[in-house]
């Protein structure tokens, strides 16, 4: 069975850090490119990062550009996203997702990726 498992959110103020872990299973990940794509309340799925199957190459959505990195350690079948200076518009569900089949929209669409992890939630508040 296919699984991504993502974890690593929690409560952190604004200004703070914060490490997102995806790890998967039943497949290895240097097979695909990979995404975060985040969910804020009341809103739609909104696509983060991407990050290509070598992992040397990443894109970034415009509001986390130049505060938000995306890695991959393929070695050990996981995928990252560091959130430094996070802000309060942050706040959403990220999940991490995997086998892009469509041209990002906005907002995703669940079918747009083949695999997801079951998201962990990023709170930040003061």
């Amino acid at each position: 069975e296919v699984q991504l498992v993502d974890s690593g959110g929690g409560l952190v103020q604004p200004g703070g850090s914060l490490r997102l872990s995806c790890t998967a299973s039943g497949f290895t990940t240097s097979n695909y490119d990979m995404s975060w794509v985040r969910q804020a309340p009341g809103k739609g799925l909104e696509w983060v990062s991407g990050i290509i199957r070598r992992g040397n190459f990443t894109r970034y959505a415009d509001p986390v550009k130049g505060r938000f990195a995306i890695s991959r350690d393929n070695a050990k079948n996981t995928l990252y996203l560091q959130m430094n200076s996070l802000k309060t518009e942050d706040t959403a569900v990220y999940f991490c997702a995997a086998d892009q089949l469509n041209v990002i929209r906005t907002p995703v669409s669940r079918s747009d990726f083949r695999y997801w992890g079951q998201g962990t939630q990023v709170t930040v508040s003061s």
